[in-house]
């Protein structure tokens, strides 16, 4: 698991977008849109940071947020509009979640790696 804040990490309350997911095998311009969305994504106000953690087709990825109406404003984003129109073409399953954090703490060790 990988996290990447945008500044330092954010105090408490903030918002998390959960998305669990498993790809299909076909997963032609994914990567593209992926990186694409990446990166407006995090040119979005509000926008904090993100965790990622995967491993074979199966994925979770967080991606945190100032409060719900920065997430509703990434939502109704045209860009991010169109790659989810394609998400049935990648994904075989997915499942979104949105939390509200009221607390986190955050550990890293000497050797600076998260496994």
């Amino acid at each position: 698991m990988q996290t990447h804040w945008k500044n330092a990490a954010p105090q408490p309350p903030f918002y998390a977008v959960v998305f669990v997911s498993i790809k299909r095998e076909d997963l032609e311009g994914y990567q593209a849109m992926d990186e694409l969305m990446m990166t407006e994504a995090q040119k979005q106000p509000g926008y904090l940071g993100y965790s990622s953690a995967g491993q074979g087709k199966g994925g979770i990825f967080i991606s945190y947020w100032q409060d719900q109406n920065c997430i509703e404003n990434w939502r109704q984003h045209a860009g991010h509009m169109q790659a989810k129109g394609q998400a049935t073409r990648w994904y075989q399953y997915f499942h979104t979640l949105i939390c509200e954090v009221k607390s986190h703490r955050e550990f890293l060790s000497e050797s600076k790696f998260l496994g």
